[in-house]
């Protein structure tokens, strides 16, 4: 995800944090806590999310790893480059929008 569109996310759901609390309390201190504490709560579950995208490409790549592995004891070859790459495309696609999936509520 672009970091263009993550910056406007992130604005959006804050924006409407701080106007749905607003709208609750009629406070502007509770408007300013709550909505860092929901700043808070984002980030921490995007780490989260960066860090589980991380831990999960390195136990594919053991998987990986280990078939190409078998594939040379029984005598086959492995898929081409270019399906590799294709595929690889495709995880990190697919993983790109599982960390955008994190994100909204």
């Amino acid at each position: 995800m672009p970091f263009r569109m993550f910056c406007c996310v992130l604005g959006l759901v804050l924006c409407s944090t701080a106007l749905t609390v607003y709208f609750a309390s009629h406070s502007i201190g509770t408007v300013v806590v709550t909505t860092l504490a929901c700043s808070l709560l984002l980030q921490l579950a995007y780490f989260a999310s960066v860090l589980f995208l991380i831990w999960r490409s390195g136990s594919r790549a053991g998987q990986r790893a280990e078939h190409f592995g078998s594939c040379k004891e029984v005598g086959s070859e492995p898929p081409d480059l270019d399906e590799a790459t294709n595929e690889s495309a495709d995880l990190l696609q697919r993983d790109q929008m599982l960390a955008i999936s994190l994100l909204l509520p």
